[in-house]
């Protein structure tokens, strides 16, 4: 048919086209909007039922929180929880747990206090036994336990690859569980589980703060992955082929964009180092309402143990603190003293030891140590290296005692509790030229050196061979400086410093809490 004449009826439109206006006479763009108008209101619906749930979910939780329930002796009582799925772990971020929770408690006595945990093999008394007898750490007061079923979401050998992302989305089932098992008034992720913040702010309308010992996703693991650069987290086969590495990289920038906002949502950060600072400030903008709280060290108990000159050269314990995790780079630690007895060996045969003292997490861990033993055997040094699990405190402070170096190789490690005790007990502290022992442990003090800094394997063997191979009288002025030092480290100051920044989250609250 021809001419300019008008075109023919269209016929009746569906009841979801009625709602749109008027179509345009080109058939590719009826089409275009017949095909987009209906998937936008099927968007806006499902939007809308996502929110009323949301919405339902919130209100369910608010009546379980004003509730007298096993978590609150009555309404006006404030309920405090600390998201720690690892508890019972025995490391240094386990130890500012406990010292937190103590600190709480003497000021903030009248509040009831709450620890996700997904420990399900102990009991409530044991966890607090075994803190006792790994940190000499006694609550003042009792603290309830909500034992979590789906830790194993958060476990890094369920995700072989998007490790971050699959226990970042892990953390929110697990923090979900968490909420729904209990609504507190003050929440506070001590692990780092930063994805959990927004749904404890926003679903379970608590006052939230965090204690971050390490970012998950750092601008250094994004040179890492734009460089093509080997590491744990970054496997050879990305590294040889460009696309792969693109591909990470993109999904590293995503990951690091959410990380960001999650963060931002918290009403209080403090995190443990200024490598740790700058990193948080970079990637969550939260300048207004963060600030550096060292971790607590224990140093007290370390500068009891008498200073003075300890075993000769050839006769000298090397002693390394830290979990047994990829990070802390163990084998690193091993072939550095196998290079040191070479090097002893050329003048008179050593009786050197490394002892090499950390917390087993899992079997992930204890995988990893029997992976080290093998690597002793296969440089001929398993007759001079101890593995020390797991150990009271007694004995570690013990082991400390009459070590004459301190050993640690994390590269970037955000603090580096275990370099502040080594240091307080008297060794000489050899460090990763990285991090927190950098920028804040391994510092001079008054213009004194206090340890040594080292990178590579061959760094780490000599610099301990010009160590055993000082004067008695040089190694004691190192460690009397170390010892003063470390005071700012102490559970008084993180005492201080912690209650001070968590201060906010209790200044709005009507609850029963002093």
């Amino acid at each position: 048919m021809t001419g300019t004449g008008t075109p023919p009826p269209l016929g009746p439109r569906p009841f979801l086209w009625s709602l749109a206006p008027p179509f345009p006479r080109s058939f590719k763009t009826r089409l275009l909007y017949s095909l987009l108008f209906p998937g936008l209101i099927i968007c806006g619906l499902f939007c809308f039922c996502l929110i009323t749930v949301l919405l339902k979910i919130r209100i369910t939780l608010r009546r379980k929180k004003q509730s007298v329930s096993a978590y609150r002796n009555k309404e006006s009582q404030m309920v405090i929880a600390f998201f720690h799925p690892y508890c019972n772990a025995g490391g240094g971020g386990e130890r500012v747990l406990w010292c937190a929770l103590r600190a709480l408690q003497k000021k903030y006595h009248e509040a009831t206090y709450v620890v996700y945990t997904g420990d399900e093999d102990v009991t409530g008394e044991q966890i607090l036994e075994d803190a006792f007898r790994r940190f000499n750490i006694k609550l003042v007061h009792p603290v309830k336990f909500v034992f979590l079923r789906k830790r194993y979401l958060v476990e890094a050998s369920l995700y072989p690859h998007f490790t971050l992302l699959g226990q970042s989305l892990g953390s929110i089932f697990l923090g979900c569980e968490a909420l729904w098992k209990c609504v507190p008034d003050v929440y506070i992720d001590s692990m780092g589980y930063a994805f959990t913040l927004p749904l404890f702010k926003y679903l379970g309308a608590c006052k939230v703060g965090c204690y971050v010992h390490y970012p998950t996703i750092s601008t250094d693991m994004l040179s890492v992955v734009r460089n093509q650069n080997a590491a744990f987290n970054n496997a050879a086969f990305i590294t040889r082929n460009l696309v792969l590495s693109r591909v990470k990289l993109l999904y590293y920038y995503l990951f690091a964009l959410f990380y960001g906002w999650v963060g931002s949502c918290s009403d209080v950060v403090m995190v443990n180092s200024s490598w740790t600072l700058n990193h948080i400030l970079s990637l969550w903008k939260v300048q207004s309402c963060c600030s550096i709280v060292y971790p607590p060290c224990d140093v007290k108990t370390f500068l009891d143990i008498p200073l003075h000159e300890k075993q000769t050269a050839s006769e000298a314990v090397v002693v390394s603190v830290g979990q047994f995790r990829p990070e802390k780079n163990h084998p690193l630690q091993i072939r550095a003293f196998a290079k040191l007895l070479e090097k002893m060996g050329t003048e008179h045969p050593p009786s050197l030891k490394l002892i090499l003292i950390g917390g087993c997490r899992n079997r992930d861990d204890e995988h990893r140590v029997n992976q080290l033993q093998k690597l002793c055997e296969e440089l001929g040094v398993q007759e001079q290296v101890e593995f020390q699990i797991n150990i009271p405190f007694e004995e570690f402070k013990d082991y400390l005692s009459g070590a004459t170096i301190g050993l640690h190789t994390m590269w970037n490690e955000h603090f580096g509790i275990g370099v502040v005790e080594c240091m307080a007990a008297g060794t000489v502290i050899l460090a990763h030229n990285s991090g927190g022992p950098k920028l804040d442990i391994v510092v001079p003090y008054e213009g004194n050196i206090t340890g040594f800094l080292a990178e590579s394997e061959e760094d780490y063997a000599d610099t301990m061979a010009h160590i055993l191979c000082m004067s008695p009288e040089k190694r004691l002025q190192i460690r009397k400086n170390a010892r003063q030092s470390v005071s700012r480290f102490s559970d008084q100051e993180f005492e201080v410093t912690f209650l001070s920044s968590v201060e906010k989250l209790f200044m709005f609250s009507n609850k029963t809490y002093d």
